[in-house]
């Protein structure tokens, strides 16, 4: 048995882990490394920049623990979530923002990428890379990127940021956006939150599916089938398998993208004391677009012929792949001892295979129409193990009741990769020729790195009338080792990190629910520090987060309708600062996040959906004296999709949104500094149950969606390093649309 295999079936058996983040499937709704220039790798905007329902008391405790217990497997409201305590509370009870998108609502907004997902959340700087590199999901939360978390387990990134995972959204439940620092219960992650997403998973129900098939601009085409169901005449296996082919030009010449994967889930054990989910998944990626952009001069201002055209390339139809191979194995186990207590436990492995060649514009005019180009390749390889597992409690200490939870969590991963780069001919932008000769590229660096993280946490959720109090604490032990084999430099990393998390809330009987919450985390960074001017070197400690937030929260009682508001204050320490040119930095630097949020949901009520959104924020990095890199300074956003109840329009739905992105800041040009102007786009939606036409027609429904309905033209993220003489810039999705017809039963 291989290192690997036995790994994962000893800490399976020893630290096995809990259904947490949201695993529980919802119901159909019943309305219906090297310099900036020589390596681009894909690394945190951060990194870029600095290298350049109800009533609380007693009743609450005991329906939340019942659920968690029980393991619900039915629709779960967009007022519960659980990404921020590890058990599904509801939102008026949660001393801290989340923002949920169930999969009602990206159904109805036609939502191809969990880019797409978030856009309408408050506090979201969205699109980082526009409508071109559409290959990661690129977006910032209150100012920060965010790691991602699939059935409560993270998606670890590589060391280099190629062989990232992405998850196609068609076979996910529910999105939860938790915002603020969050280490104390998951150890490593943002000062700006975090997303947490939920596969797909079996139901109670004896039989059910959906097959859907879409089309749309730039050749778009997906087939969806989602089907499910008893395995057994009683119900105790159940079964489920999600499966997708699609694909689509990109809004550039000359590249497209292309997806097949299939996701079957078994479950045992049905709705007894014990119960063991068995989640696979297997995602090929042949082609994903491209990764390039285009120079500001031509894009954000004027280059001395005017402007480059939406569909410009920058790349060559030759050296252009991307070949992503993904597979995933989950377990999800769970057993209740009794009414009160109950052992939870999870664990995934992944094995990610990237392959990718890829040539860039250098950002900048050799002469007045031809820009300068670099090529470089990759090929990764990661191997990734996560567990997370916890025991969970009640006990009543007089008046106050508690809902405990213990719990201890084990990362590994091993990675490796060789990259190459080479010389690539210049293009001219106003007559560009995609099938030119390119050298052969030689390899420059072979990594090899692994890194372990290990973390124990526990936490308490008090009760005492309408007073929610909330405490966790967690210990963190991280240590990782990178070799490169051409330079023969080999690196290393030990830390340990304490985090911690207190929160209030009072939740008043007509429904109104001030809180206060602290809370803090901690980052791991990559780079030798130097405190003696070069004399000695070390590896560089985790960056810390801290965030204070407080707000209020109202649901109308009896009602899915919620309407949060809150203001926050958040600072991240030990950051990374560069020192001129050397190859050390010291350890100085610091940003702080200040900002207000206000959102208000509703999905559904009386047959409206509704998602509003503003948030206004000021993000500053103290070692530049400017605000964060790709930080803008807030959104405003509004959905609403209303589906009519009865008459001759019975079933029709339609609905639309706008979203507004605040300017936001893109670096140092050689001009000064760079500021992405505001803009708005707007979306429009509509759907129709087609029983209301025939009953023959009974499981049939039509839709469309269109983003961008009025095609503005925009650009939406620059990255500008003067000191480089760089300046690369994206324009922001064009107007998309698309139409789908599906059959469910």
């Amino acid at each position: 048995m291989s290192r690997t295999a036995c790994l994962f079936v000893v800490l399976g058996v020893t630290c096995a882990t809990q259904p947490l983040l949201a695993a529980e499937p919802e119901a159909k709704d019943p309305s219906r490394k090297s310099s900036v220039i020589k390596r681009p790798a894909q690394q945190s905007p951060q990194t870029s920049a600095r290298k350049a329902g109800g009533k609380t008391g007693a009743k609450t405790a005991d329906r939340a623990a019942a659920a968690e217990a029980i393991n619900v497997q039915g629709r779960r409201l967009a007022t519960t979530a659980s990404s921020a305590t590890k058990s599904d509370t509801p939102l008026i009870e949660t001393a801290q923002s989340v923002s949920v998108i169930t999969r009602n609502e990206m159904n109805v907004r036609g939502v191809l990428s969990l880019n797409q997902a978030v856009r309408y959340a408050a506090g979201i700087t969205p699109d980082l890379r526009g409508g071109i590199g559409t290959r990661y999901d690129q977006f910032l939360l209150r100012g920060f990127s965010v790691p991602t978390f699939l059935d409560g387990l993270k998606m670890q990134d590589s060391p280099t940021g190629y062989a990232v995972g992405q998850t196609d959204t068609f076979r996910l439940e529910r999105v939860e956006l938790l915002k603020g620092p969050a280490s104390a219960l998951y150890g490593q992650s943002s000062p700006g939150g975090l997303a947490a997403l939920s596969s797909k998973l079996p139901t109670a129900q004896r039989s059910y599916g959906d097959v859907t098939t879409t089309g749309g601009m730039f050749d778009l085409y997906r087939v969806d089938a989602d089907v499910g169901g008893f395995a057994s005449d009683n119900g105790s296996v159940r079964y489920r398998v999600y499966g997708t082919v699609n694909g689509q030009h990109t809004q550039l010449s000359k590249t497209g993208s292309r997806r097949f994967s299939i996701s079957p889930s078994f479950s045992f054990g049905g709705d007894g004391p014990t119960t063991l989910t068995i989640l696979g998944n297997y995602q090929y990626d042949p082609e994903s677009g491209t990764y390039g952009g285009v120079p500001l001069e031509g894009s954000l201002k004027p280059a001395s012929f005017g402007y480059l055209p939406r569909n410009f390339y920058d790349g060559d139809v030759a050296v252009e792949k991307f070949n992503r191979k993904h597979g995933a194995f989950t377990y999800i186990f769970s057993h209740r001892f009794n009414d009160d207590w109950s052992f939870n436990s999870r664990g995934r492995y992944d094995d990610i295979k990237v392959e990718q060649r890829s040539t860039y514009d250098a950002g900048y005019y050799s002469s007045p129409d031809t820009v300068p180009r670099y090529a470089y390749g990759t090929n990764e390889h990661v191997h990734n193990l996560a567990f997370d597992s916890q025991f969970k409690g009640r006990v009543n200490t007089g008046p106050l009741r508690h809902v405990l939870m213990f719990g201890y969590d084990y990362m590994w991963q091993q990675a490796g990769e060789l990259y190459t780069q080479g010389d690539a001919p210049d293009l001219n932008v106003l007559h560009p020729n995609y099938h030119m000769t390119f050298p052969d590229q030689v390899a420059a660096a072979r990594y090899k790195a692994d890194s372990h993280q290990v973390g124990a946490y526990g936490q308490d959720e008090i009760h005492w009338g309408g007073l929610v109090l909330n405490g966790s604490l967690r210990n963190d032990w991280y240590r990782s080792r990178q070799i490169e084999r051409f330079s023969g430099s080999d690196t290393r990393q030990r830390s340990s990190q304490i985090t911690w998390r207190a929160s209030g809330l009072y939740h008043f009987d007509f429904g109104l629910a001030p809180y206060i919450s602290y809370s803090t985390s901690f980052q791991p960074q990559s780079g030798l520090v130097s405190n003696d001017g070069g004399k000695t070197m070390r590896q560089a400690s985790p960056s810390l987060g801290k965030q204070l937030e407080g707000g209020l929260k109202y649901q109308i009682p009896g009602t899915p309708v919620l309407l949060t508001a809150a203001g926050f204050h958040i600072e991240q320490t030990n950051v990374l600062v560069s020192v001129g040119s050397l190859s050390y930095s010291v350890q100085s630097g610091k940003v702080h996040s200040d900002g207000f949020e206000f959102e208000a949901h509703a999905d559904v009520y009386k047959g409206l959906m509704v998602t509003a959104a503003v948030s206004v924020q000021k993000v500053r990095d103290d070692s530049t004296g400017k605000p964060l890199i790709q930080s803008g300074k807030g959104n405003a956003s509004l959905f609403a999709f209303y589906t009519v109840p009865s008459g001759s329009l019975k079933g029709f739905g339609f609905g639309g949104g706008m979203r507004y992105t605040a300017k936001a800041y893109g670096g140092e040009a050689t001009y000064g500094s760079v500021w992405l102007p505001n803009y708005a786009l707007f979306d429009g939606s509509i759907r129709y149950d087609l029983s209301n036409l025939s009953p023959s027609l009974h499981g049939w429904t039509a839709s469309a969606s269109v983003r961008n309905l009025f095609d503005k033209h925009f650009v939406s993220n620059c990255l500008a390093y003067a000191s480089y003489g760089q300046a690369f810039c994206y324009y922001g999705e064009r107007r998309n649309a698309q139409g789908s017809i599906g059959f469910s039963w």
